[in-house]
């Protein structure tokens, strides 16, 4: 048995988000692929992995509202982020041909990156399936020249497929941002003990050199979200993200938000405790180092 340290990810192996935990994490790890978002999230707080990977939102497609629900969860906490850039290939089985394709199968985050390329070949059907690399595994196990799968180069690679045509995403600087969970009452991971023996860019304690993540909720009145922004702008803390997802009632809403800094700053801890006056509730998500390219976690 391996005593790698186990970092579950949505998927099969050979999908992006394998690719984002050897990015973060470096090779020294077990990837468990998990064919659900909430089964990261239980396979990270049953401890039967020690991490891991969420895909939050992508450059073309935006947001990844399951893998936010995950977030929900009290006994995880999110300590890193990753961003990947997404490169789409039209894989097939060897032999095949673009010309002969009449379906295509991949994630529909995928598909939807992938729109302009779809809408120059109508003829191809394009059909969601759970994963990208999962799409690779059904082409290649299905034997059908004329289904396709839209993958990744690492998915054609270990499954024995073709590429029949690269770069299909709709843009060349697509890009899908993850960030990394563990248990809120586990041990800090090794790549997160380096991050928190640095305070700041260089020592200095600037709020970019951290971002921090907070789940709101609200009360149901006029101005209640406004009453949780305000304090920010105020004591000019940058928002960088903000999500809504429905609450544990009909039509109400939590909120999820990022901003840089960390809670230790004293305009974020002021923020912070203006939003906590005004919500009616406020849990933090987790702190982390901003992902600057080359960084990794490990």
């Amino acid at each position: 048995m391996s005593s790698l340290p186990i970092v579950a990810f949505q998927g099969e192996l050979g999908a992006f988000s394998e690719e984002a935990v050897q990015t973060w994490f470096g090779p020294d790890v077990e990837p468990l692929p998990c064919r659900e978002f909430r089964q990261v999230g239980e396979a990270v707080r049953d401890g039967t992995a020690a991490a891991g990977l969420l895909p939050l939102e992508n450059t073309l497609a935006g947001t990844v509202q399951p893998a936010y629900d995950v977030l929900l969860d009290p006994e995880l906490i999110v300590v890193g982020e990753v961003i990947r850039p997404i490169r789409h290939f039209l894989l097939g089985l060897p032999g095949a041909s673009l010309d002969a394709l009449r379906r295509v199968i991949s994630h529909p985050v995928a598909l939807a990156q992938c729109g302009n390329f779809l809408s120059r070949h109508p003829s191809i059907e394009a059909v969601a399936v759970y994963d990208t690399a999962g799409a690779a595994i059904e082409v290649a196990a299905g034997k059908d020249p004329s289904v396709g799968a839209i993958a990744s180069k690492r998915a054609a690679d270990r499954y024995g497929l073709a590429v029949l045509a690269p770069d299909l995403q709709d843009r060349s600087d697509n890009q899908t941002r993850f960030v990394v969970v563990r248990q809120r009452s586990g041990k800090a991971l090794p790549q997160e003990q380096s991050d928190r023996g640095r305070t700041g860019a260089e020592g200095s304690g600037t709020s970019s050199a951290w971002k921090t993540a907070l789940l709101v909720e609200t009360e149901n009145r006029p101005g209640a979200l406004v009453d949780i922004l305000l304090p920010l702008s105020r004591e000019g803390v940058n928002l960088t993200k903000l999500e809504s997802r429905p609450g544990l009632t009909p039509w109400s809403y939590r909120f999820f938000l990022e901003f840089e800094g960390g809670p230790e700053e004293p305009r974020t801890a002021r923020a912070l405790e203006a939003v906590e006056e005004h919500a009616h509730s406020v849990r933090v998500l987790g702190t982390f180092r901003p992902w600057r390219e080359g960084s990794g976690g490990g």
